[in-house]
């Protein structure tokens, strides 16, 4: 996440590396673990998949025909978030991931709704062959995916056996004054940076927090840019996500999720740190998370998969043990 969309000031709570976690490198790659390299080094299958009318970035491993899991990342993420966490569920699993329209290498949108979403989801699932199983697919979202993975699993019970949401929270976005800036109704495209190093220098996280795993940061904002043209002249880097992405989204259709009884069988992974996590326990009003089963990730902030992968990968393949 940039931080030109994200930060007014740094709140008291945030330490330095939160600012700016790959500055320091000056686009040069951190080091990183061999657990690390070898998940990388497990190349999906890249391919997209057209849904109403967008082409929509999907990644896959594994086997096609053993149990799916189908990821969804967080808001202004996409797939490759996940492509560090994939391989190790890959040995019993059909994993899949998207990009949801808007964000990563898929196709924007004039409009966006959590119904899209979810057709894109499913539509990825289909394609990637996660209903060739015995058993249905699980599906497995983060933050902004765990929203979209929650109205798929109310509305649509019969496309999967289950749903994990991972540090997913519905309490609307925080006040400034916890270090966030409310979404704008943003019409100006994103910033382009004269280099690769500038524009991974002014790579955050949102909500913001530190980064003990530098390597992972690094590998998820070289995926979040692509070249643009530089006013002048020549090319620079920018970030992929559609910036209006937020102001041309209809999120009315999450108001009547807290009135219907879900049929499926539901589970929350958060961080026991999570800015996310800790506001949601007393700004949710419409109650949509209680009463799921909670797991808890020590020593983690909102990114789970940035703070504690190898933790929530274990998590994740303890629950699938025997849940749903």
């Amino acid at each position: 996440m940039p931080d030109d969309q994200t930060i007014e000031s740094m709140p008291a709570w945030m330490n330095e590396r939160g600012e700016a976690p790959l500055a320091a490198f000056d686009g040069a790659e951190p080091p990183a673990p061999g657990w690390f390299k070898w998940a990388v080094a497990q190349a999906p299958e890249r391919s997209f998949v057209e849904v109403l009318g967008a082409k929509i970035e999907l990644l896959a491993w594994g086997e096609r025909g053993k149990p799916g899991l189908i990821l969804v990342h967080g808001n202004s993420a996409h797939a490759d978030w996940w492509s560090f966490i994939a391989p190790y569920l890959a040995e019993d699993y059909r994993v899949a991931a998207i990009s949801l329209s808007g964000m990563g290498a898929s196709d924007w949108r004039d409009d966006y709704s959590f119904e899209t979403f979810a057709q894109e989801v499913r539509a990825g699932a289909e394609a990637a062959g996660l209903y060739d199983a015995p058993v249905k697919p699980i599906f497995i979202g983060h933050s902004f995916g765990g929203s979209q993975v929650f109205y798929a699993a109310r509305k649509y019970p019969q496309w999967m056996r289950g749903a994990i949401l991972v540090d997913t929270g519905f309490g609307g976005p925080p006040p400034a004054t916890e270090g966030f800036r409310q979404p704008q109704m943003r019409t100006s495209p994103n910033r382009v940076y004269p280099t690769l190093e500038a524009a991974l220098a002014r790579f955050r996280f949102m909500p913001p927090q530190g980064c003990d795993n530098p390597f992972i940061a690094d590998f998820i904002a070289r995926r979040s840019l692509k070249r643009a043209p530089l006013e002048g002249g020549g090319d620079g880097w920018t970030w992929r996500f559609d910036p209006q992405l937020w102001s041309k989204l209809d999120r009315t259709a999450m108001g009547s999720m807290a009135l219907e009884e879900s049929l499926t069988p539901l589970v929350h992974v958060f961080g026991e740190n999570s800015k996310i996590m800790q506001r949601a326990s007393m700004a949710d009003p419409d109650g949509l998370l209680q009463g799921l089963s909670k797991v808890i990730i020590p020593d983690s902030e909102h990114h789970i998969m940035v703070d504690q992968p190898l933790a929530l990968v274990s998590a994740i393949r303890a629950l699938l043990v025997g849940w749903p």
